[in-house]
């Protein structure tokens, strides 16, 4: 048995862990196992999906690699800034924290891309993480996303809630 498998195994009797469809009626059981299945249909849909982001966030930090996640979502929230001061304290940090070389929750990305941020910064615009943002994107979804959906994490999820689609 590998580690993810004994871990999975500990958190399949925790209630915590389980769906919390279990006290709902069926149609909503049945909606919790299709909306938990249609995760599988692609990285956009999952996002779409509040809880799905979440469960998909906490896979991710099992794993120690939610960083890109992290990013992409605070760059979600940057874009709804219009105070133009807010704008530039949040650019700062969001370049110190995920895009500066060294930084503690340093994204994979390009010097090229890189420097192009750094310029941006310096009179940010909603657009200005936009080229970061479409590399960590397409990574989840080249990487994460399909570890994800391969891992004992999901499987049990799905499992959990076809088990209450069934009661």
């Amino acid at each position: 048995m590998n580690p993810g498998e004994k871990k999975m195994g500990k958190h399949r009797g925790n209630p915590r862990f389980r769906l919390q469809c279990r006290s709902q009626t069926t149609s909503s059981k049945r909606h919790c196992f299709e909306e938990i299945s249609i995760w599988s249909h692609s990285l956009e849909t999952l996002l779409s999906s509040k809880y799905g982001m979440k469960v998909f966030q906490a896979f991710l930090r099992s794993e120690f690699s939610d960083e890109n996640l992290e990013f992409w979502l605070v760059c979600e929230d940057f874009k709804t800034n219009r105070s133009s001061f807010r704008m530039s304290n949040r650019a700062r940090k969001i370049f110190k924290c995920y895009i500066q070389a060294e930084s503690p929750r340093e994204i994979n990305i390009d010097q090229k891309t890189r420097e192009i941020i750094r310029r941006n910064i310096q009179a940010p615009s909603p657009a200005c993480f936009d080229n970061a943002q479409k590399i960590v994107y397409s990574l989840m979804e080249r990487d994460s996303y399909p570890r994800f959906l391969k891992s004992d994490f999901y499987k049990a999820f799905l499992d959990s809630a076809s088990e209450t689609t069934q009661m």
